[in-house]
């Protein structure tokens, strides 16, 4: 009987499992607040996050750079998607009430940015490499000219 008993434990807490992830499933996939008016596309908002992310990037490496040209990073950023920030604040609250659409907002842009830094990993290579061939044949020319100075003294010598 205590085998029964701890059969039927084991499917009722694999039941309750199932069940709670299907709810949980459900739940992420809901919408809690509904789209604005003037909602920003998808598409859009990936963009606007990605040029966001860069800009807070300069501004934490090199400040410097964006006061020479007096870029302040939201208001450049309203300016050039033609939004305003209530628009951006309303769009961000819409998708972020979504966490899977909010995820995969957040995806494409690590996405981007693995690109930019692979990109620029591999151009920061192409220079390095093309440095040490001049330096390579430099120095190659200096012994060659080297070599044939002492060549051309001993000769003299004789």
């Amino acid at each position: 009987m205590p085998n029964v008993l701890h059969l039927i434990d084991k499917v009722m807490v694999k039941n309750c499992c199932f069940l709670t992830l299907v709810l949980l499933f459900f739940a992420c996939a809901e919408k809690v607040i509904e789209p604005p008016e003037d909602l920003i596309s998808k598409e859009k908002m990936t963009n606007i996050l990605y040029d966001l992310a860069l800009l807070n990037s300069a501004k934490s490496t090199n400040k410097a750079v964006l006061q020479k040209y007096s870029v302040e990073v939201m208001p450049y950023l309203y300016e050039k998607y033609e939004i305003d920030s209530v628009q951006f604040t309303k769009s961000d609250l819409y998708y972020a009430s979504i966490p899977l659409e909010y995820e995969a907002i957040y995806t494409e842009i690590e996405s981007r940015l693995e690109k930019e830094v692979d990109k620029m990993d591999e151009e920061r290579k192409q220079k390095t490499e093309a440095a040490r061939e001049k330096s390579k044949k430099l120095r190659d020319s200096l012994k060659s000219n080297a070599s044939n100075i002492v060549k051309d003294s001993v000769l003299e010598e004789k």
